[in-house]
């Protein structure tokens, strides 16, 4: 169990050694390059996917909002259900998916499937040795963003993952209590929502929370061992940290 919260971890150390080998100031400008890059086209692929587990679990979607900087427009011309303008990067705000909790999950995370299948085979790739160093640097920068997704998303979509599950448990505890009351894409909000004056947070509202985020964090973890799992499946085992 040890090993695998420190998988992460782990992985991510193996590739910076060869990257901070030697060094060269190129690398840094690779890395950030190619960071940014797959930033910038994953943001919105990662929305995308949102609406398209929504619609592939037998739900339909309204509305998804995508920040200008994000190609939102371009989007709109071929997803007329893309809005431009978000309070963050990309937000799915008016979805319905039929009262279905596994509609629900699978809505949040199908967009981590890239995180299995390309984010962390990419960061085991930049930890092999014997790559020119520019090309372990724009392995590297690329890996960042999809490989370690899950954890940006802790107090997003994996914590509404957790609460999905866990208000779900709570409800069947007490019957005829709204599991949607501790379901949220953003805890921060969510927290200062019910813990405002009138928000009637008490106990169990907190209770609750922890223990979603706590789920959360599981699942992030299976996540990216899955991903870890395909790695070695496809020769990228890279090197263990010490």
């Amino acid at each position: 169990m040890i090993a695998l919260i420190r998988r992460p971890l782990d992985d991510y150390l193996a590739a910076l050694t060869p990257f901070a080998s030697g060094w060269r100031w190129s690398r840094l400008a690779v890395f950030a390059a190619a960071l940014l890059l797959t930033w910038w086209v994953y943001v919105p692929i990662h929305e995308l996917a949102h609406a398209f587990g929504c619609v592939l679990g037998g739900g339909t979607v309204t509305r998804l909002e995508v920040d200008p900087l994000y190609g939102a427009a371009l989007l709109q011309r071929v997803f007329p259900f893309v809005h431009v303008g978000s309070d963050y990067a990309g937000q799915l705000t008016d979805f319905d998916t039929g009262g279905s909790d596994a509609v629900y999950l699978l809505t949040d995370f199908l967009p981590f499937v890239a995180t299995i299948l390309i984010g962390v085979p990419l960061l085991h790739a930049a930890a092999r040795p014997g790559r020119h160093p520019l090309v372990q640097a724009a392995l590297f920068g690329a890996a960042i963003p999809i490989a370690f997704a899950p954890f940006v998303s802790l107090t997003g979509d994996y914590y509404e993952m957790g609460s999905i599950i866990v208000s779900r448990l709570a409800a069947a505890v007490r019957p005829g209590f709204d599991p949607a009351r501790w379901r949220s894409d953003d805890l921060a909000r969510l927290a200062e929502r019910l813990f405002a004056a009138d928000g009637g947070g008490g106990v169990l509202d907190a209770a609750v929370l922890a223990v979603s985020f706590v789920v959360g964090l599981a699942l992030a973890v299976v996540t990216y061992a899955a991903g870890a799992a395909v790695a070695r499946m496809w020769g990228g085992a890279g090197v263990a940290a010490s």
